[in-house]
Parts: structure tokens; sequence; C-alpha cells
């Protein structure tokens, strides 16, 4: 049975949105490359034995094998690494505000490598939303400054943005291509995590894991919700509506994550807050709607 595309929507955006709580709690002794490779090495084997289990395919041919893993490499390695590398020096915020910029991404990638039309109420109600971000977030915005950490973090989150789209826009040519999510994900995450662990392997970084409660809890979250779940709803929504309009999450979930940060932090609205929101919901209404 197929769920509806709201649901689709919903699921991961909820699920991402409490992400950015939860990976609090993998910043700590394990290095960041390893935390990403063990979350995605758990993940894609969750996703090997399902498929083992339910007995899906797992045979495809090397050509097939090479864009999954380019699309592992993109979506399930190097961007999460980047990521975490901008919040080094950079607030959460300011890097949603960046990672938002992935509706326009998509737009373009999507255009330019899978020749589909550019649909103006798309890119209109993508910068309706992305003015509603930077509301929320102008106190980070204004404290923003280019020195040098700064701007190198800054280049590592549009990295992160840009191989995030391509990841994006690889799953959709994958789905073209006729290969189911399930399977192209378990393959694609094991890829993934083989190449941010090489990185770290080629680095000299220590291979340790924290085996405190809060880290290896976090850990298996992120893992089964953050990448089983989440990815696997999130691309196959992107395979029905294309990856224009499926890049929309990227404007709601710092909203779900200002939610739960509001019961968990106190994070305090204000008008700035609010009214970005409505233009966030705006922007969404303007370019999903069918007419």
């Amino acid at each position: 049975m197929k769920l509806p595309n709201i649901f689709l929507f919903l699921i991961p955006t909820f699920i991402w949105g409490s992400t950015w709580y939860v990976i609090k709690f993998q910043i700590g002794d394990t290095d960041p490359l390893y935390s990403v490779g063990y979350r995605f090495a758990i993940s894609g084997l969750i996703l090997i034995l399902y498929s083992k289990v339910m007995r899906l395919n797992l045979r495809f041919s090397m050509r097939n094998h090479f864009f999954i893993a380019l699309q592992g490499a993109c979506l399930f390695g190097i961007n999460y690494w980047l990521i975490y590398m901008a919040e080094v020096h950079l607030t959460s915020g300011l890097v949603a505000v960046i990672f938002s910029g992935l509706i326009f991404m998509n737009v373009f990638l999507n255009s330019l490598i899978l020749k589909a039309p550019v649909r103006g109420k798309v890119v209109i109600g993508g910068a309706i939303g992305l003015v509603g971000i930077g509301l929320i977030f102008k106190d980070e915005l204004k404290a923003f400054n280019l020195s040098d950490n700064n701007f190198v973090a800054f280049l590592m989150a549009i990295g992160s943005v840009t191989l995030a789209s391509a990841g994006n826009i690889l799953s959709a040519y994958n789905q073209k291509q006729k290969l189911p999510v399930i399977q192209t994900n378990a393959f694609g995450m094991l890829y993934g995590s083989i190449v941010v662990i090489s990185i770290a392997l080629i680095s000299g970084k220590s291979m340790s894991i924290d085996m405190n409660f809060p880290y290896v809890s976090s850990l298996l979250y992120l893992s089964l919700f953050g990448s089983v779940i989440a990815f696997s709803t999130y691309l196959s929504l992107l395979g029905r509506i294309g990856p224009d309009k499926a890049g929309y999450f990227s404007l709601v979930i710092p909203v779900i994550a200002l939610f739960i940060s509001t019961f968990l932090e106190g994070y305090q609205w204000t008008v700035y807050g609010i009214t970005g929101l409505l233009l966030i919901l705006g922007g969404i209404f303007m370019a999903l709607r069918k007419k």
C-alpha cells in the first residue's frame, strides 16, 4: 500500500526536525566522520537485512552500483561531514538558513541535469519561504561576519547543500532507471559510510566510539528513524513530485526543530519568528498547490 504524498512529506520533516536536537548527543569524544560513518553503516545494514527478509532484489549491474555509490557519497556521507564541520564555527540557525537554499539548488540541478522545466511558482514560493527563514534566524544572520574561520565554514555549508542537492538529483535519476528506493538506499548508505570512514582513516583520526548511553541511543535513533525511515519516505516523495518541490522540506525542518526547542530548551517565539513561520507556510502553499 502506497502512502499518500502528505505523509511522505510529514514523516521525514518531523523526524529530521527532531534530529537537530538529537545530534547534540553525537558531539563529543567520537570524531564526526566516524559518527556519520557509524550511523549510515547501521542504517545500510538494517535495510539490507530488511531486503533479505522481504526477498527484495539486491542484484544490480555495475553501472547501477556506480550511480548508487555516487548518490551515497553525496547524500549519505560527505554532505553530513561538511555540516558537522560548518557547525563548529557557525550557529545551527545560520546553517539552517544556508541549507534552505537546497530548494533553489534542486531547481537548478533538476533543470540542468534532468532537463526538467523550471516551475515559476516553486521558485517564487521558495523565495517567500527563504525570507521567512531569514526572519526566524535574523539574529544569527546579523551576528555573522566573514572572519577566516567563518568564511571557511560558510563554504563548507554551501558545499554540503550542493552535495545534498546532487544526491537528490541522483536519487531521482536512479528512480527513473527503475531502481527501487529501499535497496538503493541500502547500498547507498553503506557506500556513504565507507567514504567518510575512509576519509577519517586517511586523515589519521583515531577510530573510537563513545559507549555512553546518550551517544549510543542517539546513534540508534539517527540510524533507524533519521536515516532508514526518513530517507525512505523522503526519496519516495522526491520520485513522485520531483526534486524541486520535495526540496521544501528544508524550509519546514528548522521550524519543527524550533518547536521542539520551545518545549525542551525554552526557545522564545518573537513577532519576527511568527511572521517568518507564516511566510514559510504561504510559500509552501503557493509552490505545492495544483493550480
